[in-house]
């Protein structure tokens, strides 16, 4: 069993912006593949980016891409979500993810946190 908990969301103006935590504990995190996911209210949750286990590898939504950087520190059990120029269309609560694929189907991932709210004002 893996525990995620997020943090670092909060209130930002257009154009700011924040960097969210995901501290994880359990056997193995270090050989999980994490994501983050975003869910604004009355909407689909949706993906946001996501890192391969050792880091090589990472993906993005086209919605996110330039703007937002994930990365991980396997030391700490901690991945990040690194978030620039952020839009109104960016709040939403954010969910830290823990898989063993590459992807970007909530499916993926078997278990998540409770969330962080990210809330960009106009």
């Amino acid at each position: 069993q893996v525990q995620l908990v997020e943090s670092g969301g909060g209130l930002v103006q257009a154009g700011g912006s924040l960097r969210l935590s995901c501290a994880g504990s359990g056997r193995a995190f270090r050989s999980y593949t994490m994501g983050w996911f975003r869910q604004a209210p009355g909407k689909e949750r949706e993906f946001v980016a996501a890192i391969a286990w050792r880091g090589a590898s990472t993906r993005y939504a086209d919605s996110v891409k330039g703007r937002f950087t994930i990365s991980r520190d396997n030391v700490k059990n901690t991945v990040y979500l690194q978030m620039n120029s952020l839009k109104p269309e960016d709040t939403a609560v954010y969910y830290c993810a823990a898989g063993y694929v590459l992807g970007s189907a909530g499916n993926n991932y078997g278990y998540w946190g409770q969330g962080t709210q990210v809330t960009v004002s106009s």
